[in-house]
């Protein structure tokens, strides 16, 4: 089948360029003390991420316990939850789950951390965590030193086995690259490093110093005492984070159709906030030059046409980049795979 041929609105992945990501990032990493932990949260895809694995990454990220069960029921056997999971109901999942892989939670407080130990003994399995460490972006996370030691030693003193540490800089990953943002980047994870340094004085080994994104993994990857890095927008990109980070090509689009037409003013397109996200900025159109996305609505996008737009038609078929992959593919249960204009594949999206 053609591209053409598909129901819009669709979402395109072009395989070449997610390839091309797929292999720049993985031989980045290839020969460096760091490794990378892609993060699921951005494409939700499972044979995506067993794609990541087998191009070298260590183990995958995800954001939700839903995430880690799906990957899980994949295959998947090295999983970080980079985020808290406080209700009752989820914790003893996550504990059941504990048994069939190596899943790590982050915790940043005692209560939670109680919370996991009693839900393991009552199961006998040992849960893994990692302690969240604020480094900046004043989010989730315990202080960087010894609020984040006194901590780790409550969770091992319950029981939890502290694999070590992790802080995400996110403040900092959509800065331009350049000395300012290496600067940001070192500071943010000088404490981080430090308070692992602390934990080894204290007795417990921080096998793991986890951090980062697509926007720093160049940075963040190459400090000394970082262990893995999460960066997971590289796969996809989408027109937001390519700002920040040139190495990897746009690979996400929308496939629409043109359903109205106002001559020499604007055209309508059948993709609106169903099928894309606009939270951090609108798409744009794909290859045609003289188009710009006005506004979405529920189920409509206006395209501007200035003089230098070509003739587009009703029920014509355009793409439009994606601006924001983690909301876009949040949106859909598929995602076509396309190559040289033919659809090639169908991924499902999950979790």
């Amino acid at each position: 089948m053609i591209k053409q041929e598909l129901d819009t609105p669709a979402l395109l992945v072009d395989l070449p360029r997610m390839e091309a990501n797929l292999n720049r990032m993985a031989s980045y990493f290839r020969n460096l003390p760091a490794k990378l932990r892609p993060h699921f949260k951005n494409h939700k895809c499972p044979d995506l991420a067993a794609r990541q694995l087998a191009a070298g990454a260590i183990g995958i990220t995800c954001a939700t316990l839903r995430e880690a069960e799906c990957l899980v029921h994949h295959g998947v056997r090295s999983i970080l939850i980079a985020n808290e999971i406080t209700d009752g109901a989820k914790i003893r999942r996550l504990v059941d789950l504990s048994r069939r892989a190596d899943v790590i939670v982050s915790v940043d407080n005692e209560k939670t951390v109680d919370a996991l130990a009693r839900a393991a003994a009552s199961r006998q399995v040992q849960v893994s965590v990692l302690v969240d460490v604020d480094v900046g972006l004043k989010r989730c996370g315990v202080p960087a030193g010894d609020p984040a030691v006194r901590l780790a030693r409550f969770a091992v003193e319950k029981g939890l086995r502290v694999r070590g540490l992790m802080g995400y800089e996110g403040q900092i990953v959509r800065q331009l690259p350049g000395p300012e943002k290496e600067k940001a980047a070192s500071a943010a994870m000088g404490p981080l490093v430090e308070t692992a340094d602390s934990l080894r004085k204290a007795g417990i080994v921080p096998e793991i110093v986890s951090v980062g994104g697509t926007g720093t993994y160049s940075i963040s990857g190459r400090l000394p005492g970082v262990t893995e890095v999460q960066a997971g927008s590289y796969l996809l990109m989408d027109t937001d984070y390519r700002q920040c980070c040139t190495d990897f090509d746009l690979s996400l689009s929308v496939l629409t159709s043109v359903i109205s037409k106002t001559p020499g003013d604007r055209i309508v397109v059948d993709s609106g906030l169903k099928s894309l996200s606009r939270e951090r900025g609108l798409p744009s159109v794909k290859d045609l030059p003289g188009m710009t996305v006005r506004w979405l609505s529920a189920e409509h996008g206006v395209i501007g046409l200035d003089e230098s737009a070509p003739p587009v038609e009703v029920g014509d078929k355009i793409e439009l980049w994606v601006h924001y992959s983690d909301a876009t593919v949040n949106l859909h249960d598929r995602m076509y795979g396309v190559r040289d204009g033919q659809v090639e594949e169908v991924l499902r999206i999950e979790g």
